[in-house]
């Protein structure tokens, strides 16, 4: 029967909604709770809700370790395009990054740029009565973690209704420049400038480029540091096939009696079909190392067929 057939059977998990788009409602939804709180009940209900989820050095003192993240999606009321560019950045962004890194490390990398962020900032700014919110070192980590993968790829953006097209490194070191500049001239002298906070964006970008350097390049091998980019994994390169391996099915062309117990190629290619969706959805270190094989040997016999 149809049904028996593994290409005709649909028991692989469908799609869900990505963490990307998770993120960027659960930070939506912190700012108009936060306006909601702030302008129909009033300053006192507002400023509460603000110390409770906002960072700072006061509020981390008294044990409210959690504000190290939640100050991500909380923003300047002040400021509507405060949370439009960081929510624009983070969907671009991690639309190109999610695919690559799977859920897992996109959402650590994300959460580890916004503690990063928090943590410098709190340093540098400990013993004031400052307070930090917004999502723009967990932005800039995952910026930064592009800019190093692809230095040199194209992109534009509007500069107000202006089309600007630059490549990612220099646009990561016009960021970096101006954060620094803004850090040692400003924030450590207790001026600030507009209100940025460039302690937390710094630490945003280191934490981005620590895991461009520990955890990305270590995983995927890549020998060409001055100019990193993406290539095939391991297990995908016919010499790094691994000897002791079994294969689930064994083809001979040049046996007839074997070659019909081998598998359709529907069969093989909903196999393989199965396989990219978790590739898309979750990355490539989600592979169990029987799919791993099977990706390779797929390769080899659509090659001969």
């Amino acid at each position: 029967m149809l049904s028996d057939r593994s290409y005709m059977r649909n028991d692989y998990a469908r799609p869900t909604t990505s963490v990307l788009t998770w993120l960027i409602c659960a930070t939506v939804a912190g700012f108009i709770v936060q306006n909601v709180f702030w302008r129909w009940f009033g300053p006192n209900v507002g400023r509460g809700f603000d110390a409770a989820l906002a960072l700072t050095p006061d509020g981390l003192a008294s044990g409210r370790i959690w504000t190290l993240l939640s100050y991500g999606v909380l923003h300047d009321m002040r400021r509507f395009l405060h949370i439009v560019f960081n929510m624009l950045g983070l969907f671009f962004i991690g639309r190109e990054l999610l695919p690559l890194l799977g859920a897992r490390k996109f959402l650590w990398l994300y959460g580890g740029g916004v503690v990063g962020g928090g943590v410098l900032w709190v340093a540098v700014n400990w013993g004031t009565n400052g307070q930090l919110v917004g999502a723009s070192a967990g932005v800039l980590a995952l910026f930064t973690l592009f800019a190093a993968m692809y230095p040199n790829r194209s992109m534009t953006f509007l500069f107000f209704f202006i089309p600007v097209t630059i490549k990612p490194k220099w646009a990561l070191l016009i960021i970096g420049g101006i954060d620094l500049f803004g850090f040692l001239f400003n924030e450590l002298g207790g001026r600030g400038l507009g209100g940025v906070a460039h302690s937390a964006h710094l630490g945003g970008i280191a934490t981005g480029w620590l895991f461009f350097r520990y955890v990305h390049q270590r995983e995927w091998n890549n020998p060409d540091q001055a100019s990193p980019g993406i290539e095939l994994p391991g297990w995908l390169k016919r010499n790094r096939r691994k000897a002791a391996a079994t294969p689930h099915y064994k083809v001979n062309l040049s046996s007839p009696a074997t070659a019909a117990d081998s598998p359709s190629r529907d069969e093989l290619r909903a196999e393989v079909d199965r396989i990219l969706d978790k590739i898309n959805s979750q990355g490539f270190g989600a592979l169990s190392e029987s799919e791993k094989r099977r990706l390779d040997e797929a390769k080899d016999l659509l090659s001969r067929r």
